[in-house]
């Protein structure tokens, strides 16, 4: 029977800790890939969401939003998860939301949906925001106001342009009304949270 002395059990448990150590490393390396993956999932979604708008294809761009809307969660909570927060997700995961939601927000105006002036509003706040937050050093990320604003455009878009052939007439009328309710808040959020963001800008300018 082979004896295992101090020394040999030392140099076992120095080994398995840092092939321990060399896995967690590698692990935590991948991490950053796959947040960062999922955020560039969700722009090069942008360009299909709109072709399917153009086509009519409504129940494939409500898949397709779902699917955003996945990617736009699952980054951000592994990010949170395992402590992989960068100045390079905080600044593309807020563009990544803008491009994916900046087609359907046209196509609104374009369905005479939404009155042209609102979605003016919100896509300059949006250019004005972004422009000031690429100018901070740490990507200043979205504010809790802005997260919830983004899920809320992310609803309503959903709702708002859902199939008229999945439900019955009564149904995607509610369904409808629920995403004008959902667009119209989100729409004060969106303004406020600017707002908000502007005046916290003006105060730290004067300080």
């Amino acid at each position: 029977m082979a004896i295992i002395n101090d020394k040999n059990k030392v140099t076992i448990h120095n080994f398995n800790k840092m092939n321990k150590s060399l896995f967690n490393t590698k692990r935590i390396s991948v991490w950053p890939k796959i947040i960062n993956g999922l955020t560039i999932t969700r722009i090069f979604l942008g360009l299909p969401i709109v072709l399917t708008l153009k086509n009519g294809d409504n129940h494939i761009f409500i898949l397709l939003m779902i699917i955003s809307g996945i990617t736009d969660f699952l980054d951000g909570y592994f990010a949170r998860k395992y402590n992989q927060k960068s100045i390079f997700g905080a600044k593309l995961d807020p563009l990544a939301d803008k491009i994916v939601l900046l087609g359907p927000l046209i196509w609104l105006v374009h369905e005479n949906i939404i009155p042209l002036w609102a979605i003016w509003l919100i896509i300059t706040r949006e250019l004005l925001i972004t422009s000031w937050r690429s100018d901070k050093p740490s990507g200043e990320p979205a504010s809790i106001q802005g997260k919830y604003k983004t899920t809320l455009q992310f609803l309503s878009m959903i709702f708002l342009l859902w199939p008229n052939n999945w439900g019955t007439t009564y149904s995607i009328y509610i369904i409808k009304k629920i995403g004008f309710i959902l667009f119209w808040i989100a729409f004060i959020l969106t303004l406020s949270s600017g707002l908000k963001y502007v005046f916290n800008q003006k105060v730290n300018h004067q300080n």
